[in-house]
């Protein structure tokens, strides 16, 4: 029978990480889409990413999936192929740390949740897959262009005030769950208007937009 979770002690796996001397590439990734069984997929995941060594934190909810690991250099297109074997996670997009040593993270966990982001929405009358079209930079820029775009930054008040994107409207609350209902009752009378939003990593706005 297969072991799905760490059995050695935490101590003892930081100091195999310091002794490694494979450079590590660290990952982030995330994806909606719906999981029937996220404790099935979770365990068979763990399976095949522990057997790689991949290290991280990765949570599983039927919404999807939210990691972030750290993979052995000689593993890495193992581990591609292993996550694009899923139809749903094929050619995800992979973000990679250019600046890290690769001892972020020393043991695999991967833990089944009721949300990958939480929001405080009854997923019955919503789902998350269903996101807005994604822009690249050209596309963001020439669309910012249109005096009839609105710009919406959907990061915390910190975020906003380090910098955002000109003419970039706050959604003033303290929580995501917040963000959500405040967001689409502000733009409720713009709902013909071009909407762009923007976060950190995209998982917010991403499931801000299939909201909308």
């Amino acid at each position: 029978m297969a072991v799905l979770h760490n059995r050695v002690s935490h101590e003892e796996l930081r100091q195999r990480l310091l002794q490694e001397t494979e450079p590590r590439i660290t990952i982030s990734f995330y994806k909606y889409f719906r999981i029937p069984d996220p404790q099935l997929f979770r365990d068979e995941l763990y399976s095949s990413l522990d057997t790689l060594r991949v290290f991280g934190r990765i949570y599983v909810a039927q919404e999807g999936i939210n990691a972030q690991i750290s993979v052995p250099e000689s593993n890495f297109e193992a581990f591609k192929s292993t996550l694009f074997s899923y139809p749903a996670l094929n050619q995800v997009r992979l973000n990679i740390a250019v600046d890290d040593d690769g001892k972020s993270f020393f043991v695999l966990k991967i833990k089944v949740r009721e949300k990958i982001v939480a929001d405080g929405l009854n997923d019955l009358d919503f789902d998350p897959a269903k996101t807005g079209q994604y822009l690249h930079a050209e596309a963001f820029n020439k669309l910012s262009e249109n005096p009839d775009a609105i710009i919406v930054d959907m990061r915390n008040h910190y975020e906003y005030e380090v910098g955002h994107f000109k003419n970039a409207i706050e959604i003033p609350s303290d929580t995501f769950r917040e963000q959500l209902p405040m967001a689409a009752d502000m733009l409720k009378d713009n709902k013909d208007k071009p909407i762009i939003m923007y976060c950190t990593g995209g998982i917010r706005c991403e499931k801000a937009s299939a909201y909308m």
